[in-house]
């Protein structure tokens, strides 16, 4: 078997959601399980639609999940001429013919089938057949092109989804593949885009299924076999309709700013239609070692923001806490904060990422290193009292004559305040809390202490 071939082939027509880059994931993942090549097309024939910055978006959006292609973006409006050439070529082999049926014709055509129940369709009026006369060419009147369907028999493919399919020609008219003004239709583009780039395998959403019957008839139309088709069920949102903009799903970028961890995102997109057994949560390496057509679901992934959060939670217990350091100071520049990726931050992050489902949650945690406090009114007056006032005055005496400022030595300086102020350690330790942090629970109080600039702990237990 050649070497596998894959592609996305997006339309730059507006902002990509989580539906859309499911059908980059997959191939990407198909070429890198099996050592192959991964393209980049950019289908921007719908001129009026498409825009550079919905192809910036795409690029983006690819870019952060690091489903980095191989080959191109390339781009079907660059392409024209060698449409045209195929098209050419096709003319002169009486593989399509010129149909000089007008769009009130064509209307007409329909409503007549409508009201005699038969399925809307074109007639072939303008198919050249032996022994058949053509009406008069009409004049002023520019035609299209069409193809000329095969007619009985059937077109049959097995999907690495879906199975085997088998549609009958009959179904299909005869496809137009080149309009009034000569600019080729997204079918015909599609097959000659494949051809040339030697695409193996077409991974896309299956709202293509429609499409694939008359691809294949002019794939072999034009002496080529077809590509391996998997067509993928849809995405449906936590509504349960169809994931859209309309339907208020987001885009892709939305998740990178809100602090989901990137190798999250393709963990919990590969599971929204593919499956390696059990395994809920796996590394970008383990999902190219394991990825194959096989385990690809037949039935529709809901999308559920929650076991998002559950998933993206796990990658950040498993991040290196170097790369986390990394995009935590990106989110605190984002806030206008200038934070290093130093040591320190590395330990913090350490320490509370446990905690976090994303990198903007754990932001909000270490801002109190970096931010004044605020402790909220309605906690300190719960925790700050009459018992807890006189064990916060002794623990700061006690921490500002610490020699060594550390999580032992701090630890130490607790232990000996809760013995000589004979109080539980809650009724220490939560009111130091919510006056050095502002909350009433963090991770171990003396390691959060240690690594907070010690004169900021003194002032900060000041209005005990």
């Amino acid at each position: 078997m050649s070497q596998v071939r894959t592609r996305f082939a997006p339309s730059p027509t507006g902002f990509i959601h989580l539906g859309n880059i499911r059908s980059a994931l997959y191939p990407w993942a198909y070429a890198r399980a099996t050592g192959g090549t991964f393209v980049l097309r950019i289908e921007d024939t719908d001129v009026e639609r498409s825009s550079q910055e919905a192809v910036d978006v795409i690029l983006e959006s690819m870019q952060w999940l690091g489903l980095d292609h191989d080959e191109g973006p390339f781009y079907q409006m660059q392409r024209m001429d060698r449409y045209k050439e195929v098209l050419a070529r096709m003319v002169e082999q009486g593989l399509v013919y010129r149909c000089y049926m007008s769009m009130a014709e064509l209307d007409a055509l329909r409503e007549r089938q409508m009201a005699s129940k038969e399925k809307p369709r074109y007639d072939g009026t303008w198919r050249p057949e032996p022994g058949k006369v053509l009406p008069p060419v009409p004049e002023g009147v520019a035609p299209v092109l069409r193809f000329r369907t095969p007619q009985g028999g059937s077109v049959v493919w097995d999907d690495k989804v879906k199975g085997r399919i088998e549609i009958s020609n009959d179904e299909l008219d005869d496809l137009v593949i080149a309009r009034p003004d000569g600019t080729p239709t997204y079918n015909f583009c599609v097959v000659v885009d494949d051809i040339d780039m030697k695409i193996t395998h077409v991974i896309r959403g299956d709202d293509h299924v429609n499409n694939t019957p008359r691809q294949i008839h002019i794939f072999r139309a034009l002496g080529e076999e077809p590509p391996v088709y998997a067509h993928l069920p849809t995405v449906l949102n936590e509504q349960g309709e169809k994931m859209s903009k309309r339907h208020g799903a987001k885009a892709v970028t939305q998740y990178r700013d809100e602090g989901y961890p990137a190798d999250a995102v393709v963990n919990y997109l590969a599971r929204l239609g593919w499956s390696h057994g059990d395994d809920e949560i796996f590394s970008r390496q383990q999902l190219i070692e394991w990825f194959n057509l096989d385990h690809l679901g037949r039935s529709a992934g809901q999308f559920d923001e929650a076991k998002l959060r559950w998933v993206s939670a796990q990658h950040m217990k498993l991040c290196d806490n170097t790369v986390l350091a990394s995009l935590v100071a990106g989110q605190f520049a984002r806030r206008g904060l200038s934070v290093p990726a130093d040591d320190r931050l590395v330990a913090l992050c350490a320490l509370f990422k446990d905690r976090c489902s994303t990198t903007v949650e754990l932001a909000d945690w270490l801002s109190v290193y970096f931010v004044d406090v605020q402790p909220a009114e309605a906690d300190l007056a719960t925790h700050l009292n009459d018992v807890s006032r006189p064990a916060l005055v002794a623990l700061r005496d006690r921490l500002a004559r610490l020699p060594a400022w550390d999580a032992a030595s701090i630890n130490q300086a607790i232990k000996e305040t809760v013995g000589e102020c004979k109080v539980k350690m809650p009724q220490l330790a939560i009111p130091l809390r919510v006056l050095v942090f502002g909350r009433t629970q963090t991770p171990s109080v003396d390691a959060v202490l240690a690594l907070l600039d010690k004169n900021i702990v003194l002032k900060r237990l000041q209005c005990v």
